[in-house]
């Protein structure tokens, strides 16, 4: 019977709303939906191509938390707030996962706080 361990990144969020960054089921990471917002600081560039990176970021770290990696992740959601924006993140894209090559969704949708241009969600298998 595999063990459910679930994963936080200290946001205030997580507890006030009822979710974990990621849940770890067996072999599989299940990373919620992740802004670019430093953490650290909570703030966020204003920038889409700043803030895809950021995404990665808070996602490989939730990710090492969990004993997965980037080149672990098998699906990603990606949640744009304007089309335009897909074309520009395209060399982020490709540097994080120009080799793991995931299955992928692009939605372009609206996100909760206005200052968020993308969400990007993963899910990982951990390697054998």
């Amino acid at each position: 019977m595999s063990k459910r361990h679930l994963i936080s990144s200290g946001s205030e969020f997580e507890k006030k709303i009822g979710y974990s960054r990621a849940v770890v089921d067996g072999k599989w990471v299940f990373v919620s939906g992740t802004t670019g917002f430093d953490y650290a600081t909570m703030t966020i560039s204003d920038d889409i191509v700043a803030q895809t990176d950021q995404c990665f970021k808070n996602i490989a770290a939730a990710l090492e938390k969990a004993g997965s990696s980037l080149s672990d992740v098998v699906r990603v959601h990606y949640l744009l707030t304007r089309r335009e924006d897909f074309e520009p993140i395209w060399p982020v894209l490709q540097k994080y996962f120009g080799d793991v090559r995931p299955a992928c969704t692009v939605m372009v949708t609206g996100l909760v706080d206005e200052k968020m241009l993308i969400e990007i969600e993963v899910t990982a298998r951990k390697a054998d």
